[in-house]
């Protein structure tokens, strides 16, 4: 079958809306930098150096069409993660620990539950994404598929980042054996971090909250309040900023949000306290500055965020590149909201207080942008069907901003 036919099929497929009836220790942070980055944080490591693209090259800026959205999936129950594997799409339960497989074909089903999540407050099942697939790291044999699931959730001894073997054909996809890649790190009711994404040097990298503890963010022998970055074996990548140690940046209260942009460039977005959510551009050994400043300051101590809100009209989670924006799903502020890449302070709100609580975006396969409404955490005001999961089409805005 053609690349072209199934994308048709897939985007024919997923159209249907399906009802829901309804994750051992590794090194801690060293506190010894590397000298290279004490002085001008190294950025993200990234591919070699290519051209640079002409204008025609340059990915547009896209917008959704709000006439276009399908709900593809009802009565989740506090759902927080998406991610894929084949044609199945796969979603993180937090209170219930389960991941929930929806099919192009219909086929709605539990894959499977993660041992051992203990859900309290913010905490349980948070964070799920699958190794991107090569002929080395998953294989579809005769409509198999084989692939590992990396997950993150809240154990009885604190936050963990577990790997699971995902076997099995779309719509009978089976969790199996769970590996621990990095746990003890510090969790409670709230401040947990939790987001997992693969990064464009294949590595991954994890969001981690302070846990209530503010000064810990500010610990590099702590894995609290930090980004994190380690290999799919959850060693210690020998170009990490800290020798030995899996902090990859610093300062974080608690970041939700990961996503790269076409050049490379690394963001993550950060609930504030009382007075900024932030957006901020993620370097190597930097400093973000939590608990001891908030938002933009203008200190040579601290990186600054390159957007803030204030945190009743945002609350950014889940987060997702496409084209030449950056779409960030928002709690409290109940939006969806895109930011220009090619400006980044010129930014519009989608779907504002329509569908409440917005926890999750992601750029899915058949081309369009999904997101997950949260509504049923504790903290919303669930309709009928809630919570779901919905598409929006996307429209390129020319010419780019």
């Amino acid at each position: 079958m053609s690349a072209a036919k199934f994308i048709r099929i897939v985007a024919l497929c997923i159209g249907l809306t399906l009802t829901f009836t309804a994750c051992s220790g590794t090194p801690q942070g060293s506190g010894t930098p590397a000298e290279s980055n004490t002085t001008d944080p190294s950025p993200l490591p990234t591919a070699p150096e290519s051209p640079s693209p002409s204008p025609s090259d340059e990915p547009l800026a896209v917008t959704p069409d709000p006439s276009t959205v399908k709900e593809i999936a009802t009565g989740l129950d506090a759902p927080w993660s998406i991610t894929f594997v084949g044609t199945s799409t796969l979603i993180s339960e937090r209170d219930t620990g389960k991941i929930i497989e929806g099919t192009v074909d219909g086929k709605v089903r539990v894959a499977g539950v993660v041992p051992g999540v203990h859900h309290g407050g913010e905490g349980g099942l948070l964070g799920i994404v699958t190794r991107p697939q090569t002929p080395d790291t998953g294989v579809k044999s005769a409509g198999n598929i084989s692939a590992e699931l990396f997950v993150y959730s809240t154990g009885t001894s604190g936050n963990r980042i577990q790997r699971f073997e995902l076997s099995g054909q779309p719509g009978a996809l089976s969790l199996g054996q769970g590996t621990t890649l990095v746990d003890q790190i510090p969790a409670a009711g709230n401040h947990n971090g939790g987001r997992l994404a693969f990064g464009p040097d294949s590595m991954l990298y994890a969001t981690t909250g302070d846990a209530g503890q503010g000064q810990s963010a500010q610990d590099l022998d702590s894995l609290a309040g930090k980004i994190l970055r380690m290999t799919p074996n959850g060693e210690v990548p020998t170009d990490n900023p800290f020798p030995g140690s899996l902090v990859f940046s610093y300062g974080h209260r608690n970041p939700q949000g990961l996503s790269w942009a076409p050049d490379g460039t690394m963001f993550a977005s950060e609930f504030g306290q009382n007075t900024w959510d932030e957006l901020n551009i993620i370097r190597a050994g930097s400093n973000y500055g939590w608990p001891i400043v908030e938002g933009i300051t203008g200190s040579d101590q601290f990186v600054d965020p390159v957007q803030q809100w204030d945190p009743s009209q945002a609350s950014p989670s889940g987060m997702a590149q496409t084209g030449n924006t950056l779409f960030i799903a928002n709690l409290r502020g109940q939006t969806l909201r895109a930011v220009h890449l090619a400006t980044l302070d010129q930014e519009t709100s989608f779907f504002s207080s329509e569908y409440g609580r917005i926890r999750d975006v992601v750029a899915a396969p058949d081309g369009l942008l999904w997101f997950l409404t949260n509504n049923t955490d504790g903290r919303g005001a669930p309709n009928d069907g809630d919570d779901k999961l919905i598409s929006v089409e996307l429209t390129p805005i020319s010419p780019p901003l």
